[in-house]
């Protein structure tokens, strides 16, 4: 590809219902969005940070490159890396292409507030065309309930919108802490970006529409039933939230209303973007009335969809929740009840699966998981409140498409399409019980670090060989910062992976390779959090190259780099006050995703893989990581302590 870098909007075509609240998701690096002082309100000292905040670094070109030469060593044969070594040294010698290129994003980091951040989006999500379920857009599954009728699933509903309501009149009012990392503060722009936003697809590149700081800012949800859309205004006279009771009798209103399944139109927001981009123009210019519905869409806070029941899939509740978050279960399931552009869905199942899928162009985990704790906890606590009612309510408006006949065809395709990838998605969500962060700490460890290891140990005990793993780490200390990624698969963590598996090693033995290995993930951790990791700037060399209208230098085409970006193992921490779950597809087609909630006395975990790939199972991926975790955990009691 070749990006247009300048700004995500400049080269697409936007309709007049959508082109004027369309901008990029880092005001400061766009024109289209106006500046706020550091004193306005409602966002004023998050926006301050604009101040405050280091800018990212544009890392050294030579320790990028010994970085990668060393994490790329256990994944390649000796003759491979021969090769590599030889091809690096060229790309870094004096005066050459290496310089050159470093010398762009130099020029580029001094005129931006973040050198990386539009590239980044742009590359990993707007230019990036296969369907956002399943490939981008992570699941988070609360904790399961059980609904004893329909009243109970609306009741729940009810308190959940008002929880998530409440959160973002928080992040309105600047009532959300400042979040720290290290003792310092971290970007808190992601949260601005959660609450009325939705992705737009397009023709050959997607953009995204940010309504939260319209001068009309959005008062309304969009519930969905049995693919009917409703657009429900939240807040009553004066501003005032709607209480649980009067949203539960909006709710009802909409399922009394909605009885029989409408045309799918849901489904299509799961195809390829291309083909996604083509439909909704299509479907914008059938009707007027279409695009304000999609206009209506675009501006919600968020959506909400109330399921049916649906048979449970594999015996596993968690697992069942799982899915239907991530896809909705197929054309004969839920997954046509769904808007998958939208920034935040929440999922709440008539049996009990409740959650949200969130489409992940404009925020990481932290946000969407810390409004989820808030949500639970709302729910929990409002239930012994009496909250005054709003008045002057509006009654749910229905938004009903105009479907020409050319969509029939192209939502049945979709369905098919989705239908497959259902059928070739396998998830394995569970709890590990044996022991949790507290007995890792006992021990003076990273329980991070730790379960790294026990990952790419389940990964090694099934392949008898390591595995490219990412690990998603923060770069929010510097503004608009998202991730780095971490490089856990190490020359360290294969002497540690061989040792576990050898009989011939004693537990000491061991046990110094498990400490090494976490030494090595630690101080990449450390660097990859300071902005210093390998991936982020090789992107930004190549993209450079590609801008300046240079060849892709040959190191980008090297087997090292090709093997060791692909990431079969993507991984990613998410911590939750509750006993919650983020989970995703892998991250290639022959590869694990692994998402964990590290508590004090166990782990949660959800982890999935490919039917499609006959080396793969999420199964017996779980069975290897839950003996690997125990033979560490054993390792550990027959040795003596150790501080890392």
């Amino acid at each position: 590809y070749h990006y247009n870098i300048s700004n995500w909007m400049s080269n697409t075509r936007m309709d007049k219902y959508t082109k004027e609240s369309c901008g990029s998701l880092h005001p400061r690096n766009s024109t289209k969005m106006p500046l706020m002082s550091a004193g306005s309100s409602p966002y004023s000292s998050f926006m301050a940070q604009k101040d405050t905040l280091p800018r990212l670094p544009v890392p050294d070109l030579h320790a990028t490159m010994h970085k990668f030469l060393k994490s790329a060593r256990p994944l390649v044969t000796a003759e491979e890396y021969a090769v590599t070594e030889n091809l690096v040294n060229n790309f870094i010698q004096p005066g050459g292409v290496g310089e050159t290129l470093q010398q762009l994003l130099v020029e580029r980091a001094a005129r931006l507030d973040n050198w990386l951040s539009d590239w980044w989006v742009d590359t990993a999500y707007f230019r990036y065309r296969m369907p956002v379920v399943v490939w981008s857009s992570p699941g988070l599954v609360f904790p399961l309930v059980e609904f004893k009728n329909d009243i109970e699933q609306l009741q729940y509903a009810a308190k959940l919108i008002a929880g998530a309501v409440d959160y973002k009149d928080q992040i309105d009012n600047d009532r959300i802490p400042i979040e720290m990392m290290g003792g310092k503060e971290v970007d808190m722009s992601q949260y601005f970006k959660i609450f009325s936003t939705c992705r737009i697809p397009g023709l050959t590149k997607d953009s995204v529409c940010h309504h939260s700081q319209d001068p009309d800012t959005p008062k309304h949800i969009v519930v969905m039933h049995r693919n009917h859309f409703f657009r429900v205004d939240v807040y009553g006279k004066a501003g005032k939230l709607l209480n649980p009771e009067q949203l539960v009798s909006q709710l009802q209103d909409i399922v009394r209303r909605s009885t029989r399944d409408a045309a799918p139109v849901g489904i299509l927001t799961s195809q390829n973007r291309n083909v996604w981009g083509q439909a909704y123009k299509i479907l914008m210019k059938a009707d007027k009335r279409n695009a304000d519905h999609l206009q209506t869409i675009n501006r919600a806070l968020f959506v909400v969809c109330l399921d049916n029941v649906v048979t449970p899939s594999t015996g596993n509740p968690m697992t069942d929740a799982a899915l239907q978050c991530v896809h909705g279960g197929g054309s004969k399931g839920n997954s046509a009840n769904r808007w998958f552009d939208k920034t935040i869905q929440f999922i709440i199942g008539r049996s009990g699966r409740v959650g949200l899928t969130y489409e992940h162009s404009p925020a990481e985990g932290p946000p969407i998981a810390n409004l989820m704790d808030h949500i639970v906890d709302y729910i929990e606590n409002v239930k012994h409140k009496k909250l005054l009612a709003a008045v002057e309510l509006s009654r749910p408006q229905r938004l009903q498409f105009t479907v020409p006949s050319e969509l029939d065809a192209e939502m049945h395709r979709a369905g098919d399409v989705l239908d497959s990838l259902v059928e070739d998605l396998e998830m394995t969500c569970f709890i590990f019980e044996s022991f949790g962060k507290n007995f890792i700490k006992s021990q003076k460890m990273s329980p991070d670090s730790f379960i790294q290891m026990a990952i790419q140990l389940a990964f090694f005990r099934i392949h008898k060989e390591p595995g490219a793993q990412y690990e998603s780490g923060s770069t929010r200390q510097f503004l608009y910062g998202r991730t780095e990624c971490i490089r856990s698969c190490s020359y360290e963590s294969v002497n540690f992976c061989t040792a576990m598996l050898d009989p011939s090693y004693t537990p000491k033995q061991r046990l110094d390779t498990l400490l090494a290995a976490m030494q090595s993930h630690k101080s990449y951790v450390q660097q990859a959090l300071k902005g210093h990791g390998v991936d982020r700037h090789l992107l930004g060399l190549k993209l450079a190259a590609i801008e300046a209208g240079m060849d892709v230098p040959p190191i980008f085409m090297d087997v090292s780099y090709n093997r060791s970006s692909h990431m079969r193992l993507s991984t990613s921490q998410v911590p939750a006050k509750c006993e919650a779950f983020m989970c995703y597809g892998p991250l290639v087609p022959d590869g694990y995703g692994c998402c964990y909630n590290p508590r004090s006395d166990s782990i949660v975990f959800g982890t999935s893989a490919l039917n499609s790939s006959p080396e793969t199972s999420s199964a017996t991926f779980r069975d290897a990581l839950e003996t690997s975790l125990r033979d560490m955990r054993d390792m550990l009691l027959t040795t003596p302590k150790a501080k890392l």
